[in-house]
């Protein structure tokens, strides 16, 4: 596939996280869209700068972290604009539109499944601190949600690009499938952990900066 098409690709991408923002009338205050900004640049820099490559075009990195952070701080559309913006932005720079393409789509969807978990499901923004252990297994299976549906979606995405966009033989792709899957499982395991760890920590001090959005 030509470099135009892959273009094209992350493009539509791009006007499909819109349309969806729209059709789930997501607001984007001023503070909404300051910490999405931070968190993309966050994304960025802990794939860009820490990231361990691997074999097939995968890499150990706590990218996915900022992701899961930020759809549980404040929605699943934000979350998932915020890793899809910094991720694929890395790979438009290292100059891989097909990767940047795919990168956006399972961003995008991890941000939708932790925000959906973690505000449908847990209501996490008003849920009590007061029980420790039941609010601490709301926040990890919320950050786990969407991550963990990654370790699927992933390498499944990923052979569809690796085949049709790349052109590779689909042996060849089905190897790097399995790769893929295991390096993503250890992504997302490592991602739980910090984005719980920072999301204690940081979201009573946005609370009272009220840098977040209030509680439905």
């Amino acid at each position: 596939m030509d470099t135009a098409t892959m273009w094209l690709l992350l493009f539509g991408a791009v006007a499909a996280a819109l349309l969806i923002a729209a059709l789930t009338r997501t607001r984007f205050t001023v503070q909404k869209i300051s910490v999405v900004g931070v968190m993309a640049a966050l994304s960025f820099v802990a794939y860009e700068f820490f990231r361990i490559p691997f074999a097939g075009g995968s890499s150990f990195h706590l990218g996915n972290t900022f992701t899961a952070l930020t759809a549980m701080l404040l929605d699943g559309v934000s979350g998932g604009l915020a890793g899809a913006i910094g991720l694929a932005l890395a790979d438009v720079i290292a100059g891989d539109p097909g990767y940047a393409f795919t990168t956006f789509i399972l961003k995008f969807i991890i941000g939708l499944v932790c925000g959906a978990t973690a505000h449908k499901i847990f209501r996490l923004g008003s849920r009590s601190r007061a029980q420790r252990g039941p609010y601490l297994a709301a926040v990890t299976a919320s950050a786990f949600s969407g991550l963990l549906v990654n370790v699927f979606t992933d390498p499944l995405v990923g052979y569809f690009r690796d085949r049709y966009i790349f052109g590779q033989p689909a042996e060849v792709a089905t190897i790097f499938i399995k790769i893929t899957g295991g390096v993503t499982l250890v992504n997302s395991l490592l991602s739980t952990v910090c984005a719980v760890v920072l999301y204690l920590a940081l979201e009573p001090a946005l609370q009272r900066a009220h840098l977040l959005p209030k509680a439905e």
